[in-house]
């Protein structure tokens, strides 16, 4: 079962505004109302298509459905902001344009196990930064399959309808990623960062420091995963793997890197296996209450997604350098894909608000790569994950 978590009193207007929305749409009081959090990746970056390890967090960023069954198939939503979709469940989801297809893809696999009707009807608003790498996705599809699953009474987890969600933006989408962003949004824990081993599925709470705070720094840039090198990037940890001998690069170690012949491959490789040692040592330094050897760890992993596996960026290159200059700074470094979006950065808690004015007043984007959007700093604390309000 699902359980209500903590409700944050700053979540009050949005729910209001999310109930009146769909009273103002559809003429009734909604019978569920689900929210589900987005996430920052701590690291563990493009570890987790290769079966490794990552630390994602939860994060006061949120996406909230309010929703009533419609007693059939049909699907009527409306997001506050991108518009109305309306389609069938029977219909093939590859034919509902935009946000809708996330939704549609989850009813139509979820759909396929029941034999009772599934439609609702539904009003959407969200407070998660769109594009900046922070899963406003997944968080929607987390969501949209609690609603389904609370209002079919369906018997399944959180863990499946996360899986689920993978097979939405693999099969539907076209963007070849793992399952850590729906995991994170589902299994969160208020006032922890979850590490999740990718092969297994195993997760367990991780504490930070007490004294330690987390920023996220979007530097307003932008782009689509699927028409950027993101999938180029898991076909050649593919390759190099099978090169291994291997599944997947999470049974490699470092001394088997020097088998592989092809550079690229080495480097590809290079990154995901010393990442997901990065992980441990994170987990580790954290349980230490060792912060400073936690941010230097951060800034070898942006070294690494920056020089062997490319996924960096101008804009993203230059807000870590400024971070990591910041006061207060532990560390720094790019977070989600990659190639434009947000960096994260570990900052002395005491120290926060003089470190986000620092950054404020001191980053601007490239020429190379101007941003779409003002750039935002925002503190974060640890959130709960996917609930029913």
């Amino acid at each position: 079962m699902l359980e209500n978590r903590t409700v944050s009193t700053f979540r009050s207007e949005q729910v209001n505004r999310t109930t009146e929305g769909f009273q103002r749409e559809f003429g009734s009081f909604p019978e569920i109302l689900v929210r589900c959090p987005a996430r920052v990746n701590l690291i563990g970056e493009h570890t987790d298509y290769n079966d490794g390890l990552v630390l994602p967090m939860a994060i006061p960023f949120e996406t909230l459905i309010a929703a009533s069954p419609s007693g059939n198939n049909m699907m009527t939503i409306t997001s506050e902001g991108f518009g109305s979709v309306k389609f069938s469940l029977e219909d093939n989801p590859m034919r509902t344009p935009g946000w809708g297809r996330f939704i549609h893809g989850m009813g139509s696999f979820m759909s396929r196990s029941q034999s009772e009707p599934l439609g609702w009807s539904g009003y959407i608003s969200s407070t998660i930064p769109s594009g900046a790498n922070l899963s406003s996705s997944a968080a929607l599809e987390v969501a949209s399959g609690t609603v389904f699953k609370s209002l079919g009474a369906m018997d399944v987890n959180l863990t499946e309808i996360a899986l689920l969600g993978k097979r939405v933006e693999n099969e539907l989408i076209g963007v070849n990623s793992g399952v850590m962003d729906q995991l994170a949004c589902a299994l969160s824990q208020q006032g922890n960062a979850l590490l999740l081993d990718c092969l297994s599925l195993d997760t367990s709470p991780v504490l930070i420091p007490e004294g330690t705070g987390v920023v996220i720094m979007d530097t307003g840039t932008r782009r689509e995963l699927k028409s950027t090198s993101y999938n180029d990037r898991r076909k050649d940890c593919e390759v190099a793997a099978s090169a291994l001998g291997f599944s997947s690069l999470r049974d490699a170690s470092m001394s088997d890197l020097k088998s592989l012949t092809d550079a690229l491959l080495k480097r590809r490789a290079h990154h995901v296996v010393s990442e997901s040692e990065r992980v441990l040592k994170v987990v580790r330094s954290f349980a230490e209450n060792d912060s400073a050897t936690a941010g230097h760890l951060f800034n070898q992993s942006h070294t690494s997604l920056k020089e062997d596996f490319a996924v960096s960026s101008p804009a993203l290159d230059r807000i870590v350098e400024i971070a990591i200059t910041g006061p207060g700074c532990f560390g720094a470094r790019m977070t989600g894909g990659g190639f434009a979006g947000s960096a994260v950065a570990l900052v002395d808690r005491d120290q926060t608000n003089n470190f986000c004015d620092f950054v404020r007043d001191n980053f601007e984007c490239p020429e190379s790569q101007p941003a779409v959007t003002s750039t935002r700093i925002y503190p974060v604390e640890a959130s709960a994950g996917v609930s029913i309000l």
